[in-house]
């Protein structure tokens, strides 16, 4: 990337707004688990390793916040939730994946 290019890419997006979304421990392995389809919350909880309750919850909240996925509530006793990635959290799928395997080959 040209330095011309890269003051571009400076003045249109932040960097760190992008990590705040995505950033988080948690939120890579939260949406690659939501891409095989929508997942009720325990579910999520289970496949997630190492995650706890208080944790999963404060990322899904902040990844519905920004549009990345949606939850949809049921009234059941007890209440079940389902979440569902949105166009927008599916479209980061590539870049996900393209992290996946530049840590496959330069991160071990």
């Amino acid at each position: 990337m040209n330095k011309n290019n890269f003051n571009e890419f400076e003045n249109s997006c932040s960097l760190k707004d992008v990590l705040d979304i995505i950033g988080g421990k948690w939120a890579m392995p939260i949406i690659y688990h939501l891409s095989k389809g929508k997942m009720r919350f325990k579910e999520l909880e289970r496949n997630v390793d190492g995650i706890n309750t208080r944790m999963l919850v404060k990322e899904l909240k902040n990844m519905e916040e920004n549009g990345i996925l949606t939850s949809a509530i049921f009234a059941t006793v007890p209440p079940t939730v389902e979440y569902t990635l949105t166009e927008k959290g599916l479209k980061l799928l590539p870049s996900i994946v393209s992290l996946y395997q530049w840590g496959k080959e330069y991160a071990v």
